[in-house]
């Protein structure tokens, strides 16, 4: 309850809202209750930092399996993986990253890695398919944090950069070609 109020704080405010004040205040416990769990509040983000990744992984293996459910298009694995994050998971990755925590190789990814390795063509390498993954898992994580200006700042106005269905698309596009996956669809005319 503790961490997913920390959780909720983080999401909103970023670490800086992270206080042991506010976490207390939004448990219904005293600063001290909070201080009895968890020491101090470095110790309190340390945690915070391990119970979000721990929901990320989870959050990223129920996106796999659900794909793989259905009938493994690979835009509706790309969309998954986009709504996902913006949940609140690419400001958690984001703020994450930006407190110390760093993924040491646990393969938080692999699950997307086995999905799509397993749909290229036989003797297909598997680092390839790991680059693509982690490409396109940067570019969706930062996509609620900071996509509408990246795409403002690459000349897109209005609609065009607000909304990131056009670039789910291209990514869509570009996982297709990177790992082999079949002819793309010819682009509209007009």
């Amino acid at each position: 309850m503790i961490l997913d109020a920390a959780a909720s704080l983080l999401a909103e405010g970023g670490v800086v809202a992270v206080q042991v004040r506010a976490v207390a205040a939004r448990v219904g416990l005293t600063d001290a209750g909070i201080t009895h769990h968890f020491g101090n509040r470095q110790n309190l983000l340390t945690e915070l930092l391990r119970h979000g990744g721990r929901q990320l992984r989870a959050a990223l293996r129920e996106v796999v399996a659900s794909w793989l459910e259905g009938d493994a298009d690979l835009h509706d694995l790309v969309a998954s993986l986009d709504a996902l994050y913006w949940r609140g998971y690419g400001e958690l990755a984001v703020a994450l990253h930006a407190a110390g925590w760093r993924d040491r190789g646990s393969g938080m990814l692999n699950p997307v890695v086995d999905a799509l390795h397993r749909l290229r063509p036989p003797g297909s390498s598997i680092d390839d398919t790991r680059l693509a993954v982690a490409a396109l898992h940067q570019a969706v994580a930062t996509d609620g944090l900071y996509g509408t200006a990246f795409r403002r700042s690459a000349g897109l106005t209005g609609a065009a950069a607000d909304d990131p269905t056009a670039q789910l698309r291209w990514w869509t596009r570009q996982l297709e070609l990177a790992l082999g996956l079949g002819p793309l669809e010819a682009p509209p005319r007009g």
